[in-house]
């Protein structure tokens, strides 16, 4: 009867001092006290397309090449000179002065003008295609945020539990319920548990950071976490309908089309360029009085015209057009394989999104839960002395793993949902 209320004190004394060390135990074992501000994902991607820098410096691209529509608009100037000759001997004085202008055949402007326009196009659709690549980086970066938040809490939890039992085993090495070895090993889990901590929240910390690069922001104390539910992500898809979509959508195709386009205005242009110009030319000349006695001649004025025309037996501009044909044909096979290129990266992304979904599937059978009950059912027994220390942390490993496991596969669920989204050319995500 004494050994039993010995135990029973024993016990008792154990469970006084658990709830002691659990309420005492330090709340802040990750920094979470530093300015932060919550950010769903509508916003943040609105603050991407507003604000990212590198987006902006794009834009640019477009009005340069609006810009240079003008350039190639301007025409030759009129050329305007003038001579004058002074002579010696009383021969008299002289002045001429006349109007060049240099006529373009062949359509060169015309040809410049179109070639700038098709260029715009170009530069519209790289920008899209920017834009649609820029949405799918900063998904993932949103993901991988919410995907290191919950690595941290799983490895916070995973020391809490590991702090509280090497608490308990010292207070019951103490009491004689369990052996030195297995008081130290409970404490040095602990530890090394703690470590894995803080390397998550740098991790957190660092991918939180790299959102407002994203939006733009510079970096100061306050840091944006992503908020979401981090689950809509299940989608039905035909594959056959995603390659005709992304045909029809895909902004860098559409780009390499367009580049054909721009090459065979390029060929345009060399052409016209082969046609000659003309050079015309009108002035006056005013003659000043001669008074030298051999040829005296009294003040006249006379009236000049001239034409002139290259002669193009040393320069008739064969490269540029070979240069121009070679662009061309380069710019056909460019789209033939960014054509051959999106079959292939839908493809892909179609089945890597089939397949993560079917792994996402597994964890509704239960193993989240499984393992927990394991875990706790573990702890029980260890207190009651009926189970191994060494049981105990399999268990909490087992348990660590299943999470890490289940997190790392939503977010390769919802990434392949966001790559599957980039190769086909749309967006309906909304985390």
């Amino acid at each position: 009867m004494r050994s039993i209320n010995n135990t029973f004190y024993n016990n008792l004394q154990v469970f006084i001092c658990l709830l002691f060390i659990t309420s005492t135990l330090p709340a802040q074992v990750v920094d979470t006290i530093f300015a932060k501000k919550q950010l769903n994902y509508v916003d943040f991607i609105k603050q991407v397309k507003e604000n990212n820098l590198e987006y902006a410096a794009q834009k640019y691209m477009v009005n340069i090449a609006e810009a240079e529509i003008e350039n190639a608009k301007i025409m030759p100037d009129v050329e305007w000179n003038i001579e004058g000759t002074g002579n010696q001997k009383h021969m008299g004085n002289s002045l001429e002065t006349g109007l060049g202008w240099t006529i373009e055949l062949g359509g060169k402007r015309k040809a410049r003008i179109n070639l700038a326009k098709s260029q715009v196009d170009l530069n519209r659709y790289l920008l899209q295609d920017y834009l649609r690549n820029l949405y799918a980086d900063a998904s993932l970066q949103f993901l991988e945020c919410i995907q290191n938040k919950n690595l941290l809490e799983v490895h916070l939890n995973s020391y809490k539990t590991l702090s509280n039992l090497a608490s308990s085993d010292s207070i019951r090495y103490k009491l004689g319920d369990i052996t030195l070895t297995d008081s130290k090993q409970s404490k040095l889990e602990a530890q090394f548990m703690l470590n894995e901590v803080y390397k998550a929240e740098s991790e957190w910390k660092n991918s939180l950071i790299a959102l407002n690069l994203l939006m733009g922001k510079p970096q100061k104390d306050t840091l944006y976490t992503a908020k979401s539910n981090y689950t809509d992500c299940n989608r039905d898809f035909v594959l056959a309908d995603l390659i005709t979509t992304a045909q029809n959508n895909r902004a860098d195709l559409k780009a390499a089309l367009q580049n054909k386009d721009v090459s065979q205005k390029m060929l345009k242009l060399a052409e016209a360029n082969r046609v000659m110009n003309l050079g015309i030319s009108a002035g006056m000349q005013f003659n000043g009085k001669a008074t030298n006695e051999e040829a005296p001649s009294p003040y006249h004025t006379g009236v000049t015209a001239g034409l002139s025309i290259p002669l193009r037996f040393l320069n008739n501009r064969k490269g540029e057009i070979q240069t121009a044909h070679y662009t061309l044909q380069q710019a056909d096979l460019e789209y033939k394989q960014v054509e051959l290129l999106i079959q292939t990266e839908v493809t892909q992304a179609y089945q890597n999104y089939v397949n993560t979904k079917k792994q996402m599937q597994q964890f509704s059978n239960g193993l989240l839960s499984e393992s927990k009950a394991i875990l706790e059912g573990k702890i029980y027994s260890y207190k009651r002395g009926n189970t191994s220390l060494l049981e105990v942390l399999d268990a909490q490993r087992t348990y660590n793993d299943v999470q890490e496991n289940y997190y790392q596969t939503l977010y390769n669920y919802c990434s392949a949902l966001v790559r599957l989204e980039r190769t086909v050319g749309i967006w309906d995500i909304n985390f």
